[in-house]
């Protein structure tokens, strides 16, 4: 659980997706079973032609401008989100990718170069940490930003991550054979393998006391997190989901709560079967004396499958099912995975009781991290 400084709030946000930039309007999409994808022309033979890119951000630009913009731009709207001054030196970004740009740039020597520059364009002035976890990326930008919080190490923290689509991902997922050639469909029986999106998203995380007094709104709370690695495999998950069960657990524990408390589960939700066999099982296993289990939901078969942002993206979703008490379709969803056993929304929303909220990721290279947050009502006490 938080010490010393207390609760931590979520004061802004932003996310740049393939159905917009607006908060709202991106929600009311999703909750609508909206899809971003459309058809992205390849010089190569590639398994689906389909991809979920950014409106306004043309995919003619080079990997590292469209990478720095798009992050930039996202970074400094959650900022004002926040009502913080984008210039205020005691702002430290968190920032995480996947690879970002560079398997576009052969020649690259660092990972981090395009994250300094992403800050600068945003217009911050304490030099960002940078985090490259693949998948996993944007949620453990949000981790590392509550534990640079909790250690006093930071005032105030913006977090999050940007990925963006190239040609070396598509060419990469499809010799792989991870892409599906048609819909994401997510937990479905007739899953067929997952589909790239890019994307961005940055949550401005502060101490509740801080946060009260200079009079800003919460849009919850990150109430606890934890993190694992299967070290089973470069590109493929641990096949039994213990270690889905470990990052979700330490979460909990972190947080202070049990998992009778979790109302709503984000769900990394790829659409390979590998993925969501083994999610399925971890969360058998996690909440199978609970009650009431959480719903659970997923939002790449709409927004396509982000690398490194996702974890960030997914972080906001939560925060507004909370926040609204509804979560969006499965979009593609048709017939659920009987061994789920967690109710899963399918073509229409699905109301969230009250409770905390989990958002999981699983990364290449065996990364697992769960995040925790509480919403408005439960963490502004």
């Amino acid at each position: 659980m938080s010490e010393g400084i207390g609760p931590v709030w979520v004061t802004g946000m932003a996310w740049s997706t393939a159905l917009g930039t607006d908060l709202d309007a991106v929600w009311d999409a999703l909750l609508d079973d909206a899809s971003g994808f459309g058809d992205v022309p390849s010089p190569f033979p590639l398994r689906s032609a389909r991809a979920a890119v950014v409106p306004g951000v043309p995919l003619s630009r080079s990997p590292w401008d469209r990478q720095r913009d798009i992050a930039g731009a996202t970074l400094a709207r959650a900022l004002e989100d926040a009502d913080v001054d984008v210039g205020d030196p005691r702002v430290l970004p968190v920032l995480g990718t996947s690879y970002g740009p560079h398997l576009e740039m052969p020649g690259a020597t660092s990972l981090s170069r395009w994250s300094a520059a992403a800050a600068r364009s945003a217009g911050c002035r304490a030099e960002p940490v940078t985090v490259t976890t693949a998948c996993s990326a944007g949620s453990d930008a949000v981790l590392a930003g509550l534990g640079l919080l909790r250690a006093g190490a930071a005032e105030i923290c913006v977090c999050g991550a940007a990925d963006v689509l190239t040609l070396g991902k598509r060419l990469g997922h499809s010799r792989l054979g991870t892409m599906a050639s048609g819909e994401l469909r997510a937990f479905d029986t007739g899953r067929g393998g997952t589909l790239l999106g890019e994307g961005a998203a940055f949550l401005v995380l502060e101490s509740a006391e801080r946060a009260r007094a200079r009079g800003a709104r919460a849009y919850g709370t990150v109430a606890g997190a934890g993190s694992s690695n299967d070290a089973a495999s470069a590109v493929a998950p641990d096949p039994s989901g213990r270690n889905v069960v470990l990052a979700v657990r330490r979460a909990l524990r972190d947080a202070g709560i049990t998992a009778e408390d979790v109302a709503v589960v984000n769900a990394h939700g790829s659409g390979t079967a590998v993925n969501d066999d083994v999610e399925a099982r971890a969360y058998t296993e996690v909440f199978a004396n609970v009650p009431r289990p959480p719903v659970l939901f997923a939002t790449k078969g709409a927004l396509g499958h982000t690398l490194g942002a996702t974890g960030a993206i997914e972080a906001v979703a939560v925060l507004k099912a909370l926040g609204t008490g509804a979560v969006p379709p499965i979009h593609g969803l048709r017939a659920p995975l009987p061994q789920l056993g967690l109710p899963v929304p399918a073509k229409v929303p699905m109301k969230v009781g009250a409770g905390s909220g989990i958002s999981v990721t699983l990364g290449f290279g065996g990364f697992d991290t769960c995040l925790v947050f509480q919403g408005p009502g439960g963490g502004t006490s």
